[in-house]
């Protein structure tokens, strides 16, 4: 045992418990874990797991602190607005312990680097909010033979699970396609409850203490739903899929692939012709009368701005208002992120609309730029 008289003394009320103990809590300080993201769930993630004792604790995020982050973040104030999230992030987890080692990778985690990355901690825990991230890490932990810890968010609900190809299904084994790009609406589009991620967080961070300690019954082959409105915890059971193409019995995947195509998040390339920024919206407005800004959000959305003058068709309702759109002006598209709208203009192009554009990054990007 190496734990310092401040070791016993900051950990006692783990060390009292029976199935923690002073093995437990050396276990505890031996072992690293690995961060992605410090947002919503990397926020309670890193916090609790700080305060535990974890001895070593990485933390992976390439954003800067953005005021509607503060809602639900709970690592970064308001005086870190506009600075990168890992230096608040940092101060934060010293603060809470100072004995932690703490690595900080300020970069985004690709194909390329999410190896290296991964392979010297002995848990991840996936903090992130997009479908291509989940699969890189749940293949890069498949592949080193690691645990990956997963929570999930969106309005009210989350969901918590431990993939672990080693003792039970992976996140392919459930989860073998992603869904099309622009049916599952992301946070930033289809909001959520400022609470969730601190639920959420805190069920991961106790999921990876239990994989660490070798205690109790974990999530490996369940997974965890919460209903906040509802106040509703549901569990159901998978088994691993013996066709899982990375973790089956006769694997495709043997090395990292591009998840971003995989996912569906690169558009054709014969559409990337077809987007438009913000700031060459602002110049065709003053300059064209010829044309037409189409708003495919859905009504509640509208509270949240608009774009002067725009036309309001929510995106389900598109395909039944067609012969009201016109094919002789320059149709551009927008939703609240460029996500659904860009699904609009492959409809509309399919659809005879041959002059039709997609806003990049929404009203969300129109508005940074009325800032300016």
């Amino acid at each position: 045992m190496n734990l310092s008289k401040e070791d016993l003394k900051r950990y006692n009320r783990h060390i009292i418990l029976p199935e923690i103990g002073l093995e437990g809590q050396q276990k505890i300080k031996d072992a690293s874990v690995l961060i992605v993201g410090s947002g919503g769930l990397g926020s309670p993630l890193a916090m609790y797991l700080a305060a535990s004792g974890i001895g070593r604790i990485g933390l992976v995020d390439f954003d800067n602190v953005d005021v509607s982050n503060l809602q639900r973040q709970i690592m970064h104030g308001t005086s870190d607005v506009g600075k990168p999230k890992l230096e608040s992030a940092y101060r934060r987890i010293k603060d809470i312990n100072p004995n932690v080692n703490l690595e900080l990778f300020h970069e985004r985690i690709t194909r390329e680097n999410a190896l290296q990355i991964i392979k010297d901690y002995d848990v991840v825990a996936d903090g992130t909010d997009n479908f291509a991230t989940r699969y890189l890490i749940n293949d890069a932990c498949v592949l080193l033979h690691k645990p990956n810890v997963f929570g999930s968010i969106r309005q009210f609900e989350g969901q918590v699970s431990v993939y672990w190809a080693e003792k039970g299904p992976c996140y392919r084994c459930l989860f073998p396609e992603p869904p099309a790009p622009g049916t599952v609406p992301s946070c930033s589009e289809a909001g959520v409850m400022g609470i969730l991620p601190g639920v959420i967080g805190t069920l991961q961070a106790t999921e990876v203490i239990k994989v660490i300690l070798g205690k109790g019954s974990n999530l490996v082959g369940k997974l965890l739903s919460y209903d906040a409105m509802e106040m509703d915890f549901k569990k159901i059971s998978f088994s691993k899929d013996k066709n899982c193409p990375i973790c089956g019995e006769h694997p495709t995947v043997t090395e990292l692939i591009d998840y971003e195509q995989f996912c569906g998040k690169k558009p054709p390339k014969n559409l990337l012709a077809h987007r438009i920024s913000t700031r060459d919206l602002k110049k065709m407005i003053s300059t064209s009368s010829d044309l037409f800004i189409l708003d495919v959000r859905e009504n509640y959305e509208l509270k949240l701005g608009v774009i002067e003058n725009s036309v309001h068709i929510p995106m389900n309702e598109v395909a039944a208002k067609l012969d009201t759109l016109p094919k002789d002006k320059a149709i551009v598209v927008y939703c609240q992120m460029g996500i659904r709208s860009n699904k609009i203009v492959e409809f509309l192009k399919t659809n005879g609309f041959k002059n039709c554009s997609n806003l990049i990054g929404g009203i969300e990007s129109w508005q940074q730029l009325q800032l300016v």
